[in-house]
């Protein structure tokens, strides 16, 4: 097998890794997310896809489906700083409408519609000001840079243990 063929059927084995940044880029620190997933679309990482939303959406699922993992990354007002992280499992709601979809219902659709269930995981950045400004703040910006620090070792883990 050649040097070409060997690094090929590499990139084939690693884990394919899903991003997706969601939030509103014109609501201050609301968009931490689309934020997040411009900086690690810079990162070029091979195993990586990555997309920013305004928000979740049904057909989210399908993208989902084709991932071995996936990150949801978004702005929270309350709760831990410089950010907080979970793992998430497919549930459905009841409260689910087509303006608001939580990633366990995105998660549940590809389990239900296409039979993958991807490890998932939310990471939620403590933002401060949500008005109608085009800029995070400066707290929220600092939050930012350390959930990318962690974000990036983690993934780079993950393709090294292969998910295990």
């Amino acid at each position: 097998m050649n040097v070409r063929m060997a690094s090929e059927s590499a990139l084939q084995d690693q884990a394919r890794i899903l991003l997706i940044g969601y939030g509103n880029p014109g609501r201050q620190d609301d968009g931490l997310g689309p934020a997040v997933a411009e900086e690690m679309k810079k990162l070029k990482m091979t195993h990586l896809t990555v997309y920013d939303s305004y928000q979740l959406n049904i057909e989210d699922a399908i993208d989902v489906a084709e991932h071995d993992a996936v990150w949801f990354v978004d702005a929270t007002k309350v709760g831990a700083s410089p950010y907080a992280l979970n793992s998430l499992s497919p549930a459905f709601e009841l409260d689910f409408t087509s303006h608001l979809v939580r990633p366990e219902v995105v998660l549940a659709l590809a389990q239900h519609y296409y039979g993958k269930s991807p490890k998932a995981f939310l990471l939620g950045i403590r933002g401060y000001e949500f008005e109608f400004i085009e800029q995070l703040t400066a707290g929220a910006t600092d939050n930012m840079r350390q959930a990318i620090t962690m974000l990036t070792g983690r993934l780079q883990a993950s393709v090294a243990m292969e998910l295990t």
